[in-house]
């Protein structure tokens, strides 16, 4: 009401309005407190949505998980939909232009058994006598299984009888013959078979009574399998001794099916060996009985809690991975908050120089490149440390807080690598093993797998053939003897 119009009006119109005013001021102070009311309510469901949002978006960001942003393994990316249609990359399979052409070395002369000489007779176009031309001759090398690849010995111990008190006796078993059936060779092909090759028992039922005419039964094909084990254990032993000893391992592990039991397949890989051990724990209670509180040495792993707990309890130095860093990183990648993604991308950015820094060391003085790993490591830890509200966020923070500098050991200490790939290689053959066989089926399977795993990986690391070492190590047990070490003699 203007001010000309509030003079105009009586003394008495004056306190009519202001009654009136009185009359509507609860009605207006209880309708003011019914608003208030409900902007609390719609606060706290606004609070309660939000925070049931963030929970939805991270179960969603976990459901997506693949190889790239996880430590799930690349077979589990099937299940990704498929590309949309035109983006395919033209490619072909096969050698690529460029790619250098490998041919398989020929036998030599030692390994040839038989040459056939073909000439010909009379000249293919007009029928003229030919006479030998001063060209080197054509060659096909040629390897087939014989009629029979198989050499059927018979030991008869002839019984001897003593003229002076009358009693019988049996010559003992020759050490060729202390393996029954099979002889060592025929053996370690059998375990080749079946712990290289992942043939089930089944097949290798039918492989030796089909192609090679013997006939033996699962029961003799356990027992006979059992005396392999029972040939690596000395050099098992002796690696799992020697593992405590090294000055840098990697460790990492992978799920075991016995009987339908979930244990765990653990793999120390150092630089000369690799060490395969099934237990029922995937905790730290392993490592402690593995490598003891003595261990000294350098721990190549992931972020996984037991290796944490070892570190602490046993103060040993830990290279964490830089694969597995990455990889969680990425995954912060999938939420929809704009800080969270950029506290991702400005990690991931400082990791690449990082990389791309170790690509270029070649090129670089020793003390240049220590230099400039140093400055980027510095950086990275800086803007790591800085993280956002988010959880995901907050525990990749808090990673670079408590265990910032064993995640670049590789830096000060020569000959680490700053990821954990060397044990996740070596475990590969392990899930393959495991897709396949379904396992073990109690204590004696556990320890044929840990002792054929560790023998055929050591090998492949040393170059050495693994059929060779099976049948040296099974015949050294047939003549009671210790089986070869398996400890590289190569500095």
């Amino acid at each position: 009401m203007e001010r000309s119009a509030l003079e105009q009006l009586s003394k008495t119109d004056l306190i009519s309005i202001i009654v009136n005013l009185q009359e509507r001021l609860p009605a207006l102070e209880r309708r003011n407190a019914a608003l208030e009311r409900r902007n609390v309510e719609l606060q706290r469901r606004n609070a309660s949505l939000e925070a049931r949002c963030a929970k939805l978006e991270g179960e969603l960001a976990k459901a997506r998980k693949d190889s790239s942003n996880s430590s799930k393994p690349p077979s589990s990316d099937i299940v990704k939909p498929p590309k949309p249609s035109g983006t395919s990359t033209n490619g072909k399979i096969g050698g690529q232009p460029g790619h250098e052409r490998r041919l398989r070395s020929p036998f030599t002369p030692e390994q040839v058994d038989r040459v056939i000489e073909h000439r010909l007779k009379r000249c293919p176009d007009c029928g003229g006598p030919l006479r030998p031309a001063k060209r080197p001759a054509r060659v096909v090398q040629q390897a087939e299984l014989v009629e029979r690849p198989v050499v059927v010995t018979e030991h008869r111990l002839l019984a001897c009888e003593c003229r002076r008190c009358g009693k019988v006796y049996y010559p003992a078993r020759p050490p060729m013959a202390r393996g029954g059936l099979m002889g060592p060779r025929l053996t370690a092909t059998a375990a080749f078979l079946k712990g290289v090759c992942h043939t089930s028992y089944s097949a290798l039922q039918t492989f030796l009574g089909s192609v090679l005419g013997i006939a033996v039964s699962r029961g003799y094909l356990v027992k006979q399998l059992g005396k392999v084990t029972r040939a690596l254990d000395a050099p098992y032993t002796e690696l799992t001794a020697q593992v405590r000893r090294e000055p840098a391992l990697n460790v990492d592990e992978t799920g075991h099916k016995d009987k339908g039991r979930s244990f765990w397949t653990w793999c120390f890989r150092c630089r000369r060996f690799a060490l395969f051990w099934i237990d029922r724990s995937r905790g730290s209670e392993v490592l402690d009985e593995v490598l003891t509180r003595e261990f000294r040495g350098l721990l190549g792993c992931d972020y996984f809690s037991a290796y944490r707990k070892y570190m602490a309890n046993a103060n040993v130095l830990v290279q964490f991975c830089l694969a597995h860093l990455i990889r969680d990183v990425k995954f912060l990648l999938s939420f929809s908050d704009r800080p969270t993604r950029t506290y991702a991308e400005k990690i991931l950015g400082g990791l690449r120089r990082l990389f791309r820094l170790i690509h270029r060391r070649e090129r670089m003085s020793q003390e240049k490149f220590r230099a400039a790993l140093e400055r980027e490591r510095r950086d990275l830890v800086r803007s790591a440390k800085r993280a956002p509200m988010r959880v995901e966020a907050q525990n990749i923070a808090d990673r670079f807080r408590r265990h910032g500098d064993a995640y670049f050991r590789f830096i000060t200490t020569p000959g680490i690598e700053p990821t954990n790939n060397l044990a996740e290689q070596a475990l590969r053959f392990v899930v393959i093993d495991r897709r396949i066989t379904q396992g073990t089926r109690g204590a004696a399977g556990r320890r044929w797998c840990e002792r054929i795993w560790t023998a055929h990986a050591t090998c492949a690391i040393q170059r050495r053939s693994s059929f060779e070492y099976l049948y040296q190590a099974i015949r050294s047990l047939f003549h009671g003897q210790l089986a070869p070490s398996l400890l590289s003699t190569l500095s």
